[in-house]
């Protein structure tokens, strides 16, 4: 076990948490994707979490240990919940763009209009026909009708 003084210390552990905070916000906040702003409100818990164990770590017990154990735990419900919401607004819209959602805002508020709404997908074209790899299937034998 290495000297207490080798250990990094407890400011070091909180910029760590402060700054994986920070960056979870910013990407919540800037991006329109469901997918990314799910995965950046998991970057935020993420950091609150290195924070609990930082406390719990310096103050030199196991609560904030125990509470990261039960964060994590509901974190990952969380992510299930999420994903299955997520999978059905795509199927209901085609899209993931948050701006497409706005009947699911309250009555009371109005709507926000996009300066530069995303281009909703179109129609794809058909994919092409892929040709047979190897030997085709042979033709059956015909028989002499005599």
């Amino acid at each position: 076990m290495a000297p207490p003084s080798e250990y990094p210390d407890l400011s070091q552990h909180l910029l760590v948490g402060a700054i994986l905070f920070c960056l979870g916000l910013v990407g919540f906040v800037a991006r329109r994707n469901l997918i990314l702003a799910f995965l950046n409100a998991e970057l935020m818990i993420q950091g609150v979490a290195l924070n609990f164990v930082a406390f719990a770590r310096y103050r030199g017990n196991l609560e904030g240990q125990s509470f990261v154990l039960f964060l994590l735990t509901v974190a990952a419900c969380e992510a299930a919940i999420a994903m299955a919401l997520i999978l059905v607004l795509y199927k209901n819209r085609g899209t993931l763009d948050v701006s497409v959602w706005q009947e699911l805002r309250e009555d009371s508020l109005d709507p926000v209009v996009d300066a530069e709404p995303l281009p909703l997908p179109g129609a794809q074209p058909p994919m092409p026909p892929l040709p047979t790899a190897g030997l085709g299937p042979q033709p059956p034998e015909e028989l002499s009708r005599v």
